[in-house]
């Protein structure tokens, strides 16, 4: 009887860990994205950049290759980050700057400010939200906020979002090493634990490029694009590279807000005390004080869906 058992827990498990890899969308993957059928060419203009896609002023002298949105307002301008401002960037003077201050900030905030780049597309409402892919009930009737500095408080105000810029910098640590601008982990270490228990989607080096900027100081910092993937919506594809649970690479996993990683809202009031949220694992890459293995606690597993 205990060895039916035992087979049955098995198999329960692997048929468990199938599910968390193969997951599939629903909706096509662009998603919000998809610019309202204007598809690719809705940020990527094919030819003349934002002066093709019908975006671009005399003031936007960018070129910057294919891209189709007016970023001439966010040039040179300061935003002030979170805790009272604490954490301050300034954008750089032109697209043609480079580095990820224009790719992984400049570029995002183009549609997604609220402010100085309020003429745009958007509706400054999460598009899950709008076509019910989000089953939970935590917002109602509430209108998720899509753009920053107009989410419905002090126009203006970023104070209530995330760091992003040169000040905004990722501290190594318990495994996780920072050297020769890159990051590796420590075999054995408990961020290599967490790892085995999630993954390091945000901070794993890409193949074609790296999900951080590096400051003057050497030292990494977070960019819009350390935690979203702005072409894929609903789904986290693993590769060798930033595997997830060390899973070899080539699995699917749920996620949503285009965030780059396994990353799923609609388990709220579904665990157990014994298991991690995905929602909650996501984070602790960066804010790993706060992760299970950094306080002596190694056999939490992560629920993805």
């Amino acid at each position: 009887m205990r060895k039916f058992l035992m087979v049955v827990c098995i198999v329960l498990a692997v048929t468990g860990l199938a599910m968390a890899q193969n997951w599939s969308s629903t909706v096509d993957v662009l998603g919000a994205h998809q610019n309202q059928g204007r598809g690719c060419a809705g940020c990527h203009a094919p030819h003349s950049g934002s002066f093709g896609s019908g975006h671009g002023g005399a003031s936007d002298a960018g070129n910057y290759a294919l891209w189709g949105q007016d970023a001439s307002p966010l040039y040179g301008k300061t935003f002030k980050f979170g805790d009272n401002g604490r954490f301050v960037e300034v954008l750089p003077g032109s697209l043609t700057a480079g580095g990820e201050e224009v790719s992984g900030i400049m570029l995002c905030l183009s549609c997604h400010d609220g402010n100085l780049t309020a003429n745009n597309m958007m509706q400054n409402w999460a598009y899950e939200q709008q076509i019910g892919l989000l089953t939970n009930t935590t917002y109602g009737s509430q209108k998720i906020p899509t753009l920053l500095g107009n989410d419905g408080t002090t126009a203006g105000n970023y104070y209530n979002d995330h760091p992003v810029g040169t000040n905004a910098t990722i501290s190594a640590g318990n495994g996780l090493v920072w050297a020769n601008n890159t990051f590796t982990i420590t075999p054995g270490s408990p961020y290599d634990q967490f790892v085995t228990n999630y993954g390091w989607p945000a901070l794993a080096p890409g193949k074609w490029s790296n999900p951080w900027g590096i400051n003057s100081n050497g030292q990494p910092y977070v960019v819009c694009t350390t935690c979203h993937n702005q072409h894929v919506m609903t789904v986290y594809t693993s590769t060798s590279k930033s595997q997830i649970q060390k899973d070899g690479g080539g699995k699917f996993y749920a996620t949503y807000f285009f965030v780059n990683g396994p990353y799923n809202p609609n388990l709220q009031g579904k665990l157990s005390a014994g298991q991690a949220a995905s929602t909650t694992q996501f984070c602790r890459q960066c804010h790993f004080g706060e992760a299970n293995e950094a306080n002596n606690t190694f056999n939490i597993p992560t629920v993805f869906q």
